[in-house]
């Protein structure tokens, strides 16, 4: 019987057998001595729905604890990533590395396996045995997991939006916009970033046509794209891919020029099976240009073993957790700064079946990939004109597009300013930005950190939000390490709080 199995059981024997969304307006059990507790996650994408995953099977949860995730879609567990029913999105880590349990990698790869859920799905098997399925069946797996203790009542999903979260006498208030209010000795905050900030000039000139596209990550969004349209792409990212890939698969005929600052597309995984390479902490480097001398020796090792750049790549990743703190924030700094998107290239790869997309685009003539950057833009009738000054030219071009799609990322700077409530937390000073800008400050026990750099235990940063610490949390297998991190500091805060109740009730 596993520590989840001990959770489950604990919850039915309790008598809880909530099923499914509570009403939203129903208020939780408030913070008191001897009274069940509650954990609030905001936000129910993959971040929080591995943090509640992780704490209904905490042993010192169990009797003690609600858990309540505030997510206004229908499941939790999709969030924005794998809340699609686009057949051309694939998860872009193998299967066999995807898991809800750091501790069982294989556990996704079993309930496929038991499911059958990528039977239909005859792209998902590679040459070499690997499978990269849909994206949405992820997330069928992650919603798939989590319902025992949604029926049992052991996690509480509240389908709505948070609106408002101040402190309170024992932790937070937290409202609702279904009017509900609540009550939690401990917020976790387990948000994904804000979407892409469009350039200013496209949205200025552009903003009411019918095919500029600001969201691509919004259902349907590329829908009003015609099988002969000239596209404009701006962007060369994940996203841009999973974008050309979904115009393939829907019969999409038309010329796309795909336009970056540094023109740089996301690269594909090895062709063959390698172990993290290298060795990068011997002593920590502490400089951005010591940490890149580094990698290019590692690189040059592993080609004479064989090896391609992958393999270092995924070193980087397996210690980053070591490196990245041991930087000065100046170096850090720095590396966001220019070192960011080759970083991303690199280690976030896509899946075989979109790079075979975008390959077969660039052979048959449809695509261009190219360094660049827009001036201004104009609608001419139905069309639209843009001007591309390419990389090397000081002379623009100004070619005709029927539609332009925005793929530049997260706006990762914006966080605290994308909600009222992020904002309002921020004003009040119990949030700020990491020194790095790539989301909110915390320290190395994810607790949020305020504006005068105290902790506080019962404000929790979970997932990509909280990379500016940890310096690896975008890709899943790292999120999802993390969020076990995140329910042990969680479970730990309740049990001190508890303690202290006692001590102070006697």
């Amino acid at each position: 019987m596993t520590i989840n199995d001990v959770r489950l059981s604990a919850a039915i024997l309790a008598g809880a057998v909530q099923a499914g969304p509570v009403d939203a307006a129903a208020p939780l059990a408030v913070s008191e001595v001897g009274a069940r507790k509650t954990i609030a996650i905001i936000g129910g994408g993959f971040s929080g729905a591995a943090v509640a995953y992780n704490l209904a099977g905490h042993p010192d949860i169990a009797f003690q604890t609600d858990i309540v995730v505030f997510e206004p879609r229908a499941e939790i567990g999709r969030g924005l990533a794998y809340d699609t029913a686009d057949p051309a999105h694939r998860i872009n880590v193998p299967a066999a590395r995807m898991s809800l349990r750091p501790d069982a990698p294989e556990h996704f790869s079993a309930w496929l396996a038991r499911t059958d859920a990528a039977a239909d799905d005859v792209a998902a098997e590679r040459p070499d045995g690997s499978l990269f399925p849909r994206r949405g069946v992820f997330g069928a797996y992650v919603a798939d997991s989590l319902k025992p203790y949604l029926e049992s009542g052991a996690v509480r999903h509240i389908r709505a939006a948070v609106t408002a979260v101040r402190r309170a006498p024992g932790g937070w208030e937290i409202e609702d916009s279904a009017g509900g209010r609540r009550s939690a000795a401990l917020v976790v905050i387990a948000t994904t970033h804000p979407p892409p900030a469009p350039p200013r000039a496209l949205v200025d000139a552009l903003g009411h046509h019918p095919r500029f596209i600001s969201d691509p990550t919004q259902p349907q969004a590329l829908a009003a794209i015609r099988p002969d349209d000239d596209v404009l792409v701006v962007g060369n990212g994940l996203t841009s891919a999973d974008v050309i890939a979904s115009l393939a698969a829907s019969g999409h005929r038309g010329r796309i020029l795909s336009v970056s600052r540094r023109g740089l597309r996301s690269r594909g995984h090895a062709p063959f099976p390698q172990e993290p390479f290298g060795d990068l902490l011997s002593p920590p480097p502490l400089s951005a240009r010591t940490l890149v001398k580094r990698i290019r020796d590692a690189i040059r090792a592993a080609s004479a073993e064989g090896l391609t750049w992958h393999a270092v790549i995924d070193q980087v990743r397996t210690q980053a957790a070591d490196l990245w703190p041991n930087l000065p924030v100046a170096e850090r700094r720095r590396i966001v700064r220019h070192l960011r998107v080759f970083w991303d290239v690199h280690r976030f790869r896509i899946a075989p079946q979109v790079e075979e997309a975008l390959d077969a685009a660039i052979a048959a003539g449809r695509l261009e990939i190219v360094a660049g950057s827009l001036r201004k833009a104009a609608i001419e009738d139905d069309r639209i004109r843009v001007s591309v000054t390419r990389k090397g030219s000081a002379d623009p071009v100004e070619p005709l597009f029927d539609a332009v799609v925005v793929t530049t990322g997260p706006a990762h700077g914006g966080i605290l300013d994308s909600q009222a409530w992020l904002r309002d937390l921020h004003a009040a000073g119990h949030l700020h930005l990491d020194p790095t800008g790539l989301g909110i400050d915390c320290d190395a026990q994810s607790q949020a950190l305020n504006h005068e750099g105290v902790p506080d235990d019962s404000l929790l940063i979970s997932g990509p939000l909280a990379r500016g610490r940890f310096g690896e949390l975008m890709g899943l297998p790292q999120v999802s390490e993390h969020a076990r991190l995140v329910a042990a500091r969680a479970a730990e805060t309740l049990r001190t709080q508890s303690h202290a109740g006692e001590i102070a009730a006697r």
